[in-house]
């Protein structure tokens, strides 16, 4: 529709002019500048009752705008005329939702399509909101040094293992020491140019990961950070690799030298080898938990990685290996867990022999030791042995996925025939309890 000014003004070409292109009348309004030229500017109520004035640089620019905006007027006032009894009753329970925020229905619905046009849904704009909301919300400044020394107070508290709390203390206090800020201002980029600062190996990168991650999970549960930044903290791929094992022949080798060496050391070779338990379920096990009548290691929930309870079967040579120590009491590993790893690499040293011509000895190398190898030894070994994914699992406290990923047809049965023959040498006059038991 063209725009047209009204008669009055067409008549006298008189300031201000009058544009009715319709029902809604708009005015324009002319002004001299200091430079001597024209400003024209259009009275704007269409946001409501206070006017605002928009400024153009020529007459005609400005009675078109003028035209615009008297056009959108009477649409609206079509619209507000023709509105039906809901819409009715839409705007006005608008009206009553948006009253507590002082915000009136135009501005609401305004904001709301600007954001839409960033965000693309609703679902999304108030997803958008909740993150703004946990981003901003008030949190409690406290340093991080500060966060860690009452995060691992909170855990020795509740019980956790030396082990644990070991752990826990070696790499926090790391990161606290190099990390000077309060908790609620750690970001993902201070983490990640820290962890990467590191150059650790992949599974030591995850380790610190992950206690880092309980760390600021910690902190966000007693406000001292809105969220946690260890989120999005890039994960790295921990490649398995080659399981490594034991032959039936180095566990020989390697248990012969302990019970020469290390006698304290022998059993805990052993219930490794040929129970599977963990380095750390054995150093909590106790004496008490071997029942060698009922040929089973109870690993209680305390006790167990996992903290569920499971029963672990003794096989014929792990009884004879433990028969020595059936009246022991206590601690199955008596000394402190440093000790415990340094007996490793100590055993597999004495394994080695010299050459002795005198008594037709020729010289053998050590034994490698290879971590976690004995667990791996008896979860490949006793999956050859009975075929039974589930069965293994439950015996190692894991999952019949891992069995099958990492030991499945890593040894032949045969080979386990063997592994579980491993037993210590025994005068021939000399019977043990279960041979005497079984008559």
């Amino acid at each position: 529709m063209k725009t047209t000014s009204s008669r009055k003004a067409k008549q006298g070409e008189s300031w201000p002019r009058k544009v009715q292109p319709g029902r809604a009348i708009v005015t324009v309004y002319r002004r001299k500048t200091p430079s001597g030229n024209f400003a024209y500017m259009v009275a704007n109520y269409a946001d409501g009752n206070r006017r605002r004035f928009d400024s153009y640089g020529s007459e005609a620019d400005a009675v078109e705008a003028a035209g615009n905006l008297a056009r959108r007027i009477d649409a609206r006032d079509y619209v507000t005329a023709s509105m039906t009894k809901g819409q009715s009753l839409e705007y006005a329970n608008a009206v009553a939702r948006l009253k507590p925020f002082n915000v009136s229905v135009d501005a609401a619905t305004a904001t709301v399509a600007e954001c839409l046009k960033a965000v693309g849904g609703l679902s999304n704009l108030h997803a958008a909101a909740k993150y703004y909301a946990e981003r901003h919300r008030q949190t409690v400044k406290k340093p991080v040094v500060e966060v860690v020394a009452e995060f691992l107070e909170i855990k020795k508290n509740r019980k956790a293992s030396e082990r644990y709390l070991k752990d826990l203390r070696l790499r926090l206090e790391l990161f606290a020491d190099d990390c000077r800020k309060d908790t609620c201002n750690v970001t993902t980029a201070d983490l990640q140019d820290w962890l990467d600062g590191l150059r650790l190996a992949p599974g030591n990168y995850r380790n610190y990961r992950t206690v880092l991650h309980t760390l600021f999970k910690f902190a966000v549960a007693r406000n001292y950070a809105a969220d946690n930044p260890v989120e999005r903290v890039e994960r790295v791929k921990v490649n398995g690799g080659d399981v490594e094992i034991f032959t039936p022949a180095e566990i020989t080798r390697l248990l012969h030298a302990a019970k020469e060496h290390s006698p304290d050391f022998t059993p805990c070779l052993a219930i490794g080898a040929f129970a599977g338990l963990r380095s750390a379920e054995i150093e909590r096990l106790e004496w008490s938990d071997i029942h060698l009548s009922e040929h089973c290691i109870i690993v209680g929930a305390k006790k167990a990685k996992t903290a569920s309870r499971r029963v672990v079967p003794i096989h014929d040579n792990l009884a004879a290996w433990l028969e020595p120590y059936a009246a022991m009491q206590g601690k199955v590993w008596p000394h402190d867990s440093v000790a415990f790893y340094k007996h490793q690499p100590a055993v597999a040293a004495a394994t080695e022999v010299k050459t002795d011509p005198a008594n037709n000895i020729a010289a053998q190398r050590p034994v490698k030791w290879k971590a976690n190898a004995l667990r791996h030894s008896y979860a490949s070994y006793r999956f050859a042995q009975i075929g039974d994914a589930g069965r293994v699992a439950g015996e190692l406290g894991n999952s019949a996925a891992v069995v099958h990923r990492h030991y499945r047809e890593l040894v032949k049965p045969a080979d386990a025939v063997k592994w579980f023959a491993v037993a210590p040498e025994r005068p021939a006059n000399v019977t043990t309890l279960q041979a005497a038991a079984n008559r």
